[in-house]
């Protein structure tokens, strides 16, 4: 049996990885990928992915993620990405996943909401406002169609959870469509 892959992505403090953690157990067999992990592997010169200067590095980081996630997809898993893959990567990382077709879902919510998450979040290393604002303006700004989009993430986590997979279920945020 085929597995699939979702990909839950958006800026530091979206909710990405409380909305991961929730979707994974909708289904069965199934994985968790965590991509900041992938960053975590890089010792020396690691350059703050965030910053104009870490291209290159993105890019090496960015296949690794998508060939690993692509693997267990084909083991069969509802697999469920939960990192920054902006639609600026987002080619590349399908390409390097091998798969035709993915969802993606990118969490939105204000600025502001973001950055308070960032700062009152625990067990959590990121706390870089600039950075926040930073990648918060890159996803305003990347002209992403609606039906990825979930602006509204509300701080029930359950109903955020059922949003996206009722855009998984009709196929509404497929990529390519």
């Amino acid at each position: 049996m085929a597995g699939e892959l979702l990909i839950v992505t958006g800026p530091p403090g979206a909710g990405k990885s409380t909305a991961a953690a929730l979707l994974v157990e909708h289904r069965e067999p199934s994985a968790l990928v965590e991509g900041d992990e992938f960053f975590r592997f890089l010792r020396r010169g690691r350059i703050e992915p965030w910053l104009v200067a870490a291209q290159v590095q993105n890019e090496a980081v960015t296949e690794a993620a998508g060939a690993a996630t692509g693997r267990l997809v084909a083991g069969g898993y509802w697999t469920v990405y939960d990192g920054v893959v902006g639609p600026w990567f987002l080619p590349r990382f399908v390409a390097a996943t091998g798969l035709q077709r993915v969802h993606y879902v990118v969490l939105l919510p204000s600025v502001d909401t973001c950055v308070d998450r960032v700062a009152t979040r625990l067990g959590h290393g990121f706390t870089d406002e600039p950075a926040t604002r930073q990648m918060h303006e890159a996803f305003a700004s990347a002209q992403l169609p609606d039906r990825h989009l979930v602006r509204d993430v509300a701080t029930d986590s359950r109903a955020l959870v059922e949003t996206i997979v009722g855009l998984v279920e009709s196929g509404r945020c497929a990529h390519p469509s």
